[in-house]
C-alpha cells in the first residue's frame, strides 16, 4: 500500500538528508525502501552492518542509500554530518529510526540545514482509501488498529499475538536503549490504566495513587511512553501557554485498538490519530506550525479537538458515535473562535445537517476519508 508521503520523500532527497521517525513497525522501513527499487541498506544492529559503516563502504553508485537505526551509533550526527558535507547528494539518505531519532529531529545541532525530517503514522482511514473502501477501513481500524501488518491481516487473533511482542520489543529493547528505567512492570500497569481512560483528561495524582509512586515519576514514565511513540498528549488549549502546560492532558493511543471502552471513545481516538497525522504532514511539507487541542472549562463544557494552524483556531471537532444533536458547547466556544469551522462527527448518522449557527453535523467515516486540514 503507497504511504502518503512517499512523493515529498523523494523529491526532498534531491537536496537534503531525510530523517524518517515513527513508531516502531509503522513501515519506515518498508517506505524507505521503496523510495528507490536501486538501493544500499543498512541497520545499524547488525554487526556486519556496523563495520561496513565504520568504512563507509556503500555502494555509492546507486541513487538511495538507507541508514536504519543509525542513531544508536555514537556521534552519529557528526559522522553523517560529514558524510554531508564531504560527499554531498547524491546518493540520496534516508535515516530511520523511532524514539531517540526523533528527539534528534527535534534537536537537530550539528545536522541544523543538511536535514528534512517527515514522521510516519500508522494508517489511518484516509490513506487506506486508497486501496480499501472507507467503512472497510474504519472497522478495521477499530478491531485491529492501524499498524500496517495487523492491519493488513485483518485478523482480531493475529493482532493480539502482534501486540504482545509489539509491546514486549518496545519496553524490553527500545526502552533500554533510551534511558535506564527498572519499573518496566509499572510502565505496563500504567498502559493499561491509560486503555480504559482515553479521552479524558488524566489526573497524574490518581495514576500516581494507581501505581503507588509519585506525581513526578508520572509525568517522566508518560513522557517515556510518548517519546516511545506508545501514546501521543492532547493538551488544554490557553492563551496563556503556560498555563495549558501545567493542565491535565489527555492521552491516545498511536494504536488505536489499544483503546478499552466503549465505541465513542475509540472512535474519539481514531480521530485523534488522524488529526494528529494531517498536521504532522504539514509541518513536514509545508513548515507549518500547528497545535492539536481540546477545549475546556472549570464547570464542565468541552469540546474533544480545537485545531490550530499558523496561530489561528481552524477547527472546533466533536466526536459522537451516534448523537446528531449539536454538542452545547459549541455555543460556547465558538463564539471565541469565530472563523473556525464547527464540526460534529457522527459514526451513526441518518443524514447530514447544517445549522444557523454554523455547526456541520457530518459523517465521520467520509469525513476522515477526505480530511484535507490544509485545504
Amino acid at each position: 500500500m503507497d504511504r502518503t508521503i512517499h512523493g515529498a520523500i523523494s523529491r526532498d532527497l534531491e537536496k537534503k538528508i531525510v530523517l524518517l521517525s515513527g513508531p516502531r513497525q509503522s513501515g519506515k522501513t518498508t517506505l524507505a525502501r521503496m523510495i528507490s527499487g536501486e538501493h544500499d541498506y543498512f541497520n545499524y544492529d547488525a554487526p556486519e552492518h556496523r563495520a561496513e559503516l565504520k568504512r563507509k563502504s556503500w555502494d555509492r553508485k546507486k541513487p538511495l542509500v538507507v541508514f536504519d537505526e543509525l542513531h544508536k551509533m555514537k556521534n552519529w550526527k557528526s559522522w553523517l554530518k560529514g558524510i554531508y558535507d564531504t560527499e554531498g547528494i547524491p546518493p540520496r539518505i534516508i535515516v530511520t529510526g523511532s524514539a531517540k531519532l526523533d528527539i534528534a529531529r527535534k534537536m537537530g545541532d550539528s545536522l541544523a540545514g543538511r536535514f528534512f525530517a517527515y514522521r510516519l503514522h500508522p494508517f489511518d482511514v484516509k490513506e487506506a482509501s486508497a486501496e480499501i473502501e472507507p467503512e472497510d477501513a474504519f472497522e478495521r481500524l477499530l478491531r485491529v488498529g492501524g499498524f500496517p501488518e495487523p492491519f493488513l491481516a485483518n485478523s482480531p487473533d493475529f493482532y493480539r499475538r502482534w501486540k504482545r511482542g509489539h509491546q514486549d520489543i518496545i519496553l524490553r529493547q527500545d526502552l533500554l536503549d533510551l534511558e535506564s528505567v527498572r519499573s518496566i512492570g509499572a510502565l505496563e500497569t500504567l498502559i493499561e490504566l491509560l486503555r480504559g481512560r482515553c479521552g479524558s483528561p488524566v489526573s497524574y495524582a490518581n495514576l500516581a495513587r494507581d501505581l503507588e509512586c509519585d506525581g513526578k515519576t508520572i509525568k517522566r514514565w508518560l513522557g517515556i511512553l510518548e517519546s516511545l511513540f506508545i501514546i501521543f498528549a492532547v493538551r488544554p488549549y490557553h492563551r496563556n501557554i503556560a498555563r495549558a502546560i501545567i493542565k491535565e492532558p489527555k492521552y491516545y493511543f498511536y494504536d488505536a485498538a489499544q483503546v478499552a471502552g466503549d465505541e465513542g471513545a475509540k472512535l474519539e481516538n481514531i480521530l485523534a490519530c488522524a488529526l494528529l497525522k494531517e498536521l504532522h504532514f504539514l509541518e513536514d511539507t509545508r513548515g507549518a506550525e500547528t497545535g492539536l487541542h481540546f477545549l475546556r472549562t472549570k464547570d464542565g463544557k468541552e469540546i474533544d479537538f480545537a485545531v490550530f494552524i499558523d496561530g489561528r483556531c481552524r477547527y472546533l471537532i466533536e466526536a459522537k458515535w451516534a448523537d446528531d444533536s449539536p454538542a452545547g458547547a459549541f455555543g460556547f466556544f465558538g463564539p471565541a473562535f469565530p472563523g473556525a469551522s464547527k464540526i460534529q462527527l457522527v459514526r451513526r448518522l441518518p443524514r447530514e445537517k447544517t445549522f444557523p449557527g454554523g455547526v456541520e453535523v457530518r459523517a465521520a467515516v467520509p469525513w476522515l476519508a477526505n480530511i484535507d486540514l490544509g485545504g
